[in-house]
């Protein structure tokens, strides 16, 4: 059998609280910043919960170039378009791409796919609805006259989940396979992983990956309080005092190739997609397994799909997401698959929340840079470390990586979980 096709990384993008691009998020973290803050999205005077990891100042426009397409997207499509576009402008694939021959460009469209992650939209696409709900009384045909006047008439376009997917093509006339994954805070792992299939399958030779989420906004932060996940003001993954995550809003963005396809043109590379891997733990919506039976599994498909030994894995970015059975399970998976053996553990949220459906693509964005760098950042919010969860090597320092190899982990609502290794390229 022949050997697979490697697939490189060529471009990364990025934006969350912390910054607008990989480097100025990587910098936050390693210098232990937190850009988690009061929320001045909406009034929360009175809210129990009033902090996350708002994009100050975002300014769509500006950002995107473009002002007419806002009339189409909301605000996570906005960040997930910034992305995108980020890495595809950092690659160099559309440049290439846009030099060639008619035909062979037309190819090259033809056998660049997108894959994304979205969250699936947020609550805030109902609230066009509340103002005509009060002002018709109860009466339906009074709401029904009113809506075509009061209602945006974009308001089905903007709510679909796919418009980072549809815009990313249309701006870079991308015509090859794609997807648009929405499972949780596992979508853009997913993302991923179905992005290489298709680049091993040969049904491309590159794809543009991206994910997305935005659910700082007053239902979603109303609801995750009611099921009691969220930390009242710092999230401290695996300390003692760890009392819930933090919502955050962002977007990550990789671009990845067939070797060949990223050799044709002298891309330079930054590192290399080796497995990927996933499992369920079917215990219900909210309950997580207390053994670590669903990452664990997950992380163990990813590396018999990688060909490798745990022994070989330099860093860990865990979940890590401040809720207190989340992070002892997944403590406990660690311990499961690395026994007393485990390299350097961290993870990122702390930094600026939890951003669901994008959480795992950004932390691959990050831990590239954290091994291109030689770095694994410390979780700056740590104190104590948990003494009641498996123990594992978290620190509030920064450590060294044991080899060029870090596997991310993710986790979502109903029992999913996600696991990926990538291997970085040396920093210049």
């Amino acid at each position: 059998m022949a050997a697979a096709q490697r697939i490189v990384v060529t471009g990364s993008g990025a934006i969350c609280a912390a910054g607008r691009s990989p480097v100025e998020i990587w910098q936050a973290l390693r210098s232990g910043r937190s850009a988690i803050g009061p929320i001045s999205l909406w009034d929360t005077a009175g809210w129990p919960r009033s902090v996350a990891g708002e994009i100050r100042d975002l300014q769509p426009a500006k950002l995107l170039g473009d002002r007419k397409i806002l009339k189409f997207i909301r605000r996570s499509d906005v960040l997930g378009l910034y992305a995108a576009s980020s890495a595809i402008e950092a690659s160099g694939i559309a440049a290439w791409r846009d030099a060639l021959e008619a035909d062979a460009a037309a190819e090259y469209s033809d056998r660049t796919g997108v894959f994304v992650g979205s969250g699936g939209g947020s609550y805030d696409s109902q609230y066009d609805y509340f103002p005509l709900m009060a002002a018709a009384e109860g009466s339906l045909a009074e709401f029904g006259r009113q809506l075509p006047d009061v209602v945006n008439p974009m308001w089905l376009l903007r709510a679909l989940p796919n418009n980072v997917l549809c815009h990313v093509g249309i701006k870079y006339n991308l015509k090859g396979t794609n997807a648009c994954i929405t499972n949780h805070s596992t979508s853009g792992m997913l993302a991923v992983i179905e992005a290489a299939a298709a680049l091993r399958e040969a049904q491309s030779d590159r794809a543009v990956v991206a994910a997305h989420d935005a659910p700082v906004e007053p239902q979603m932060l109303a609801y995750y309080d009611s099921v009691g996940v969220v930390a009242k003001e710092t999230l401290r993954p695996f300390d003692a005092g760890r009392d819930g995550s933090l919502l955050g809003e962002g977007a990550g963005g990789l671009v990845f190739e067939t070797e060949a396809s990223a050799a044709e043109r002298g891309a330079t590379v930054l590192g290399e997609f080796l497995g990927g891997g996933a499992a369920t733990e079917a215990e219900g919506l909210l309950p997580i397994r207390d053994d670590g039976d669903g990452p664990a599994a997950a992380i163990e498909a990813a590396l018999a799909a990688a060909r490798l030994r745990p022994s070989e894995v330099g860093l860990v970015v865990a979940h890590a997401n401040g809720t207190r059975n989340s992070d002892a399970s997944e403590a406990a998976a660690i311990r499961r698959v690395f026994g007393s053996d485990a390299p350097p553990v961290t993870g990122f949220k702390w930094a600026f929340g939890h951003l669901l459906a994008a959480s795992g693509m950004l932390d691959c964005v990050l831990a590239l840079e954290a091994l291109r760098n030689r770095t694994v950042p410390g979780i700056a919010t740590l104190r104590t470390p948990d003494p009641t969860i498996a123990r594992i090597p978290v620190s509030a320092q920064a450590q060294a990586p044991r080899s060029d190899i870090a596997l991310v982990v993710a986790r979502g609502f109903g029992g999913t979980n996600a696991a990926l290794l990538l291997r970085a390229a040396p920093a210049a």
